[in-house]
């Protein structure tokens, strides 16, 4: 089957390329529609690893994906063909310890999607677990379908913060995920979100959201900010969404005391972390590994009206310029926040 496939570091193809395609009972076969490119796809593309995951065979990018089914398993019975659907990308094994305490993402042998070595969806049909394929209502379109698995991560950090109706949050970094951790908190609750940034066009991006308020930290630091807007207190929730280093000196400084630290950027080197300052204020540290027991509930807030995830998608590629996207997804153009293709 034709795919987009990274041969290497630095190296793409679209080419043939054998497939697993045996339908299981469980299964059901997907037409794909539309992929998105995502950070952890073009950093594979650029470095060839993230953390200890290597590349060291070809393997098909693409893990946000959407597109309409065409085959379903003998088992299967909540979906048919014809349904339009997303797909959560990771499979973990149901019978394991983490998935029995609903942690499933952390189970240490969840299979992921462009996860060396296990092979992606930038390709024209995938066979998929029906248990992990969500069938999307008729106002959300392929595209929103494919901008979920995104959104699933900045939910779920909105349901590890526990945030309580009137809170102000704070997140560091205007990414893709940052942005989506800014619209889940507003979303659960929040009355007001702050935004941090180096770049402006980020910011203003983030800034067309009513209730989302932009701090260039090239201009202003984010604790005189955050203690402007609060009067000194603290935000109750800080996002950490960029994954620098250089956003953990002083963050301790924005977060009101009993408030929560939410960690979902991943440097790529281990960070100094002011325990003293944590603990001074009694702060509650969470962390986010990818999402688990969030999609059914990204998909609902996306139908709703209540989360609109159309303006964050910048251009959108056809399947034969592949290529292309990613190229343009490893310049990091400061106006960019999600790229996808049309298969």
């Amino acid at each position: 089957m034709r795919a987009l496939v990274l041969e290497r570091q630095r190296e793409l193809s679209l080419r043939e390329i054998d497939l697993p395609r045996t339908l299981g009972p469980g299964d059901v076969r997907i037409r794909i529609d539309t992929v998105g490119v995502c950070g952890s796809d073009v950093h594979y593309y650029t470095h060839g690893r993230i953390g200890p995951f290597v590349v060291k065979e070809p393997m098909v990018l693409g893990h946000e994906a959407a597109g309409t089914v065409t085959e379903v398993g003998a088992g299967v019975t909540g979906l048919k063909p014809g349904d339009r659907v997303c797909m959560e990308p990771g499979i973990p094994d149901l019978t394991s310890k983490a998935s029995k305490l609903g942690l499933y993402n952390v189970d240490p042998s969840v299979v992921f999607w462009a996860t060396p070595p296990v092979h992606g969806c930038l390709t024209p049909e995938v066979v998929h677990p029906a248990g992990f394929t969500f069938k999307l209502p008729d106002t959300v379109s392929f595209a929103e379908g494919a901008m979920v698995e995104p959104f699933a991560v900045g939910l779920q950090a909105a349901v590890k913060a526990r945030i309580q109706p009137g809170d102000l949050a704070v997140v560091i970094g205007a990414g893709p995920i940052g942005i989506m951790a800014a619209l889940a908190a507003l979303a659960g609750g929040c009355s007001r979100v702050l935004i941090s940034d180096l770049l402006p066009e980020k910011l203003a991006i983030a800034e067309r959201y009513p209730g989302i308020t932009g701090v260039n930290i090239r201009e202003t630091k984010l604790a005189d900010a955050v203690a402007e807007a609060t009067g000194g207190w603290g935000a109750d929730v800080v996002f950490e969404a960029s994954g620098s280093p250089r956003a953990y000196p002083g963050i301790f400084d924005t977060v009101r005391p009993g408030g929560c630290l939410v960690v979902i950027g991943m440097p790529v080197e281990p960070v100094a972390v002011d325990l003293v300052a944590a603990a001074a204020k009694e702060v509650r540290i969470e962390t986010v590994f990818r999402y688990a027991n969030v999609y059914d509930r990204a998909i609902a807030m996306i139908a709703s009206g209540k989360v609109d995830l159309k303006p964050l998608i910048s251009h959108t590629y056809g399947f034969e310029d592949s290529i292309t996207a990613f190229e343009r997804a490893a310049e990091g153009r400061p106006g960019d926040v999600k790229l996808q293709i049309k298969l």
